[in-house]
């Protein structure tokens, strides 16, 4: 008796081979991870390059540009605009008592009463995230929400509009001054804390 070999069905045999992966993310360096981390690092690079100046002046206006400014001026040259220009956002801040809210832990708070305005002629967001405060030995402190009962509201303001309310910030401290910065990576200004 002779036994045949079975003819072989489609479907059997040897499994076909796995295609060839590239080794494009390996040679470059980085696969989906680095390519997140690559958005962040330009995200962070944009903002340090385009939100992080504080160079606006208190009385609201914008810093001059590069082309504006008279050699031997410098920033002065922006106080020399006319009555007639006014600045399209303007900070005003005074010093008030800490008002404890339900959710702040302890009284270790310092509270700004910030009045923002809005002269231009577009629509201003407003957020307690885009105000921060400056003490007066040059520290940075950033809202703390919902720990004063009169933290300024979440609006936009539509041209020729204000809000006054107050921003809060961690510890015990001196304000000097607080910057509003137009959507956390915008143009800042600055407003003196009397």
């Amino acid at each position: 008796m002779s036994y045949q070999q079975p003819q072989q069905q489609p479907g059997w045999g040897q499994p076909p081979s796995a295609p060839k992966k590239s080794g494009a993310g390996k040679i470059i360096g980085f696969g989906c991870l680095g390519v997140v981390g690559l958005f962040i690092l330009i995200a962070v690079i944009s903002t340090v390059a385009t939100g992080g100046d504080d160079t606006a002046t208190t009385s609201g206006k914008p810093p001059a540009a590069a082309g504006d400014a008279k050699p031997g001026k410098g920033a002065d040259a922006a106080a020399e605009r006319g009555p007639a220009e006014t600045a399209p956002v303007t900070v005003t801040a005074k010093a008030v008592d800490f008002k404890k809210s339900v959710l702040a832990q302890g009284d270790d708070y310092t509270s700004v009463q910030v009045t923002i305005g809005n002269n231009s002629e577009q629509d201003l967001d407003i957020n307690p995230l885009y105000v921060t405060i400056t003490d007066t030995d040059g520290g940075k402190h950033t809202a703390e929400l919902g720990v004063d009962e009169d933290q300024i509201d979440v609006v936009t303001l539509t041209p020729g509009e204000n809000v006054t309310g107050t921003v809060t910030g961690k510890g015990v401290f001196d304000a000097k001054y607080v910057t509003y910065t137009d959507g956390l990576i915008g143009d800042s200004v600055r407003g003196d804390v009397s």
